[in-house]
């Protein structure tokens, strides 16, 4: 599993003329079981996304597609962990990667 941290690199009215295409690319990976959990940080001046996924080239990857990486809005980290615990019902997609 993987934490993707956002730090917001421009003022919060320039982001948000992206915020429509940020919201469809995290839809798509949704959809792919590849995104769990995300959001903003309070206050909002980075967000955070879960994210399961086998690399960390692979997350990378699709970091790359996000429009406010595109549009150099954001700055990314990836911080890797491994789950030992977690909740019966993440089972599903933990199997799924």
């Amino acid at each position: 599993m993987f934490i993707i941290n956002l730090n917001y690199i421009v003022p919060l009215e320039k982001l948000d003329a992206h915020m429509g295409a940020h919201v469809k690319f995290l839809k798509e990976y949704y959809k792919k079981n590849v995104f769990v959990a995300s959001g903003r940080k309070v206050p909002r001046t980075s967000g955070i996304i879960l994210a399961l996924a086998k690399s960390k080239d692979e997350v990378e990857h699709i970091i790359s597609e996000d429009p406010f990486y595109k549009h150099k809005l954001a700055e990314f980290s990836v911080t890797e962990f491994l789950t030992s615990q977690y909740h019966p019902e993440l089972k599903k997609l933990l199997e799924k990667i």
